[in-house]
């Protein structure tokens, strides 16, 4: 077993079992009885690597432990990743994206911690809600046990049960295949969040100064060396609810990054709050208001990402105004769909009470509704989350051809509001076509104003399944856009690469 605290370190697993046995005697390795044969004799062979650090979070624990798994990988060896997080949450699906971050969606639906984002990044793997371990999970499970008799009456403890079913989860999950391929992996890397304050085991930690094997990691160093190549950058607008804690808006971050580096650009993200665009900002902070337009104004595109509540619709809608009637290239993510559909209603259907529930649940114009399989007293897990499939209505549609004319694709959802279907007809005959639509043909999930150059709204995220070198498709198609680009990609891209881009 490796540990890595704040330095690199090695342990010498029979080592490490020694002293956890000597000094820890309820720590001791424990396999559940109703783990087959196969699977204790996978788990013995699994090996681990543990990430732990300070007090603080955001040092970088999570990049850190991707970073040794991409080693790993380069190595031959087949890798997955779990972060455990010491909160009481069951997940991190209602906590403030200003105290937490991001809240990543996985294709299971799992609301997990913005780190298993970075891992998926970086080991190109798809992970599932298990593989973020809460102290609320394990509660939960422990107490669910207890209710059911599984403890035969027993007086249930912190020791040995929850360290049992802490371990016992590990266990099970690192088998687990997230890499497509049959079988468990070979490595599993653990990120401890919170604080390890104890010294335990520091005599027999060894500080490793040199690799003896080599590690093939050319194409990283290519990606390095071409993100570090980049002079020009393109200039995004990003208005938002959360601007004050840029975690919150991570993996829409990392999927600029990941499309402007196809084209050979820097992002350039300008940071807007959307409420600093409204009128009230301009009685009560005219500066900030000021500064707020005219770094709108000097965009080469809009991006309205996802998000809750009302605070700041009304600067959404404007800046969803001001790109449509301007031609400047837009791009609405969850919310950001939602606020363009209701400017559309509102400027060019006329209606000017049209809203959505969410933020004026009486409204007599609904443009965006309530999903009626969603619930109104429990937050938690209740929205319409993970991978679900979108079916593109046209193949002559933008986003079509930048999945590659694909007739589907499927994407990640995180929402509880829907565009109105009864509404849709009104809009589409005014111009705004929906060219994406669930499996039942009745939800809205794609958006196109077709006689702009690029205005473009999607119910679902896809910003959680970007990689890098694989750039998500409404991202690029917003940076060509930007760039003056897209429509030379749309004809070329059957035969090009994309990092071929900057050459047209």
């Amino acid at each position: 077993m490796w540990m890595l605290t704040r330095y690199a370190f090695w342990v010498p697993s029979r080592t490490f079992k020694r002293a956890a046995t000597q000094q820890i005697p309820a720590a001791r390795r424990v396999v559940s009885s109703t783990v087959s044969s196969w699977q204790k004799e996978k788990v013995e062979k699994m090996k681990y690597v543990v990430v732990t650090g300070g007090v603080v979070s955001g040092l970088g624990k999570g990049v850190t432990a991707s970073s040794i798994g991409v080693v790993l990988k380069a190595c031959g060896l087949r890798v997955t990743s779990i972060k455990i997080d010491p909160y009481l949450n069951t997940d991190a699906g209602t906590m403030s994206p200003f105290e937490h971050g991001e809240v990543f969606v996985l294709d299971d639906g799992g609301e997990v911690d913005l780190d298993l984002g970075n891992y998926e990044r970086f080991l190109d793997v798809t992970l599932t809600k298990d593989n973020n371990i809460t102290t609320g999970k394990i509660y939960q499970s422990v107490l669910e046990k207890e209710r059911k008799g599984d403890y035969l009456g027993k007086t249930v403890q912190v020791v040995p049960h929850i360290t049992d079913a802490i371990k016992d989860w590990i266990e099970s999950v690192s088998l687990v295949p997230v890499d497509g391929e049959e079988g468990p992996a070979d490595v599993c890397v653990i990120e401890l969040g919170g604080t390890v304050e104890l010294n335990m085991f520091a005599d027999n930690i060894y500080l490793c100064l040199s690799v003896a094997r080599h590690v093939d990691l050319q194409e990283w160093t290519r990606r390095a060396e071409t993100s570090d190549n980049i002079t020009k950058s393109v200039s995004i607008a990003m208005v938002g609810k959360y601007v004050g804690l840029t975690d919150s808006y991570l993996s829409v971050v990392k999927a600029l990054m990941h499309a402007c580096i196809a084209c050979s650009l820097k992002p350039s993200i300008a940071w807007i709050a959307a409420s600093d665009l409204e009128d009230d900002s301009a009685k009560l902070n005219p500066e900030a208001h000021a500064a707020a337009w005219k770094t709108l104004r000097g965009a080469a595109c809009v991006l309205v990402p996802g998000g809750f509540g009302d605070r700041g619709v009304k600067g959404m809608m404007l800046a969803a105004r001001y790109a449509r009637e301007n031609s400047v290239p837009y791009l609405g993510i969850c919310l950001g769909m939602q606020i363009s559909v209701i400017e559309f209603a509102r400027s060019v259907l006329h209606l000017e009470k049209a809203n959505s529930e969410e933020f004026d649940p009486q409204t007599p114009e609904r443009v965006v509704i309530f999903m009626p399989e969603g619930s109104k007293t429990h937050m938690g897990s209740t929205m319409r989350l993970g991978s679900r499939r979108t079916l593109f209505q046209t193949p002559d549609c933008i986003t079509a051809k930048l999945y590659n004319n694909s007739e589907y694709v499927d994407e990640r959802h995180r929402h509880r509001y829907e565009v109105n279907p009864e509404i849709v007809g009104s809009l589409e005959e005014a111009g705004l076509k929906f060219v994406g639509r669930d499996e039942s043909g009745k939800r809205m999930e794609i958006l196109e104003l077709p006689d702009h150059p690029f205005y473009i709204g999607v119910q679902f995220h896809p910003e959680f399944k970007s990689r890098p070198g694989r750039p998500s498709a409404p991202f690029l198609g917003l940076v060509l856009a930007a760039t003056g680009k897209l429509e030379a990609y749309v004809k070329r891209q059957q035969n090009g690469s994309v990092y071929a881009i900057h050459q047209q």
